[in-house]
């Protein structure tokens, strides 16, 4: 089957057994943001208990998060795990933030998707895939993010080794698929449930995929 005709496929057979996602959880484009950071290498679960700390402490403003101390911003997001680390990153964000954009999250949405994704990667402690679920999910633009999920789906049904890096997979995405951003979000939400509840690293849930007979197909 060709690739394009497969990635359509394969999307298709997600939301017709899955449903929407309504992917990404947000009151706004900052929450995304701090949400995008904090859930590197932790469960949404544990994220979602750091995102509430700081919402009932009234830190889920740029201009308020950049003034808080970093000891105490580490108290808050203590449950998504790694929190020192993450504070730092949160802070790196928020003068990246400050220094270009007056601590405006809407004055992110005047640069260009492309010089807007090289200045988010200079941030340290930002990768490809925060980068991009920051541009997706908190400014929805038509950029494909990447993870071990979709490399493990699309490398299980033959659609790309999964060994290959983050920009080649990326690539053969978005040059397949529309540049649609709606699209973009429901599909990789669609991979990440798939992907968590039969989709394993090991001991795989084969039988109990919804996407069981296209490895038949």
């Amino acid at each position: 089957m060709d690739k394009k005709l497969k990635l359509l496929k394969l999307y298709n057979e997600l939301m017709d057994r899955l449903g929407p996602s309504n992917w990404w959880p947000g009151d706004s484009a900052f929450e995304v943001a701090v949400g995008a950071i904090l859930t590197q290498n932790t469960n949404w679960g544990n994220v979602e208990k750091a995102i509430l700390n700081l919402k009932e402490n009234g830190l889920l403003e740029p201009e308020k998060m950049f003034q808080e101390e970093k000891d105490r911003l580490c108290e808050l997001i203590r449950p998504a795990g790694y929190f020192r680390v993450k504070a730092d990153r949160l802070k790196n964000f928020l003068v990246f933030l400050h220094l270009n954009f007056d601590l405006k999250m809407e004055k992110l949405r005047n640069e260009s998707t492309t010089k807007l994704r090289h200045a988010l990667l200079k941030v340290k402690g930002i990768g490809p895939e925060t980068a991009d679920s920051i541009l997706l999910y908190a400014l929805e633009r038509p950029v494909f993010v990447i993870d071990a999920y979709t490399k493990r789906i699309f490398s299980r049904h033959g659609i790309m080794e999964q060994e290959r890096d983050y920009s080649e997979f990326q690539d053969f995405v978005m040059d397949r698929l529309p540049r649609d951003p709606e699209l973009y979000n429901e599909y990789h939400a669609l991979i990440v449930r798939a992907g968590k509840n039969w989709c394993r690293k090991s001991k795989p849930l084969c039988s109990k995929c919804p996407l069981e007979h296209l490895q038949k197909a």
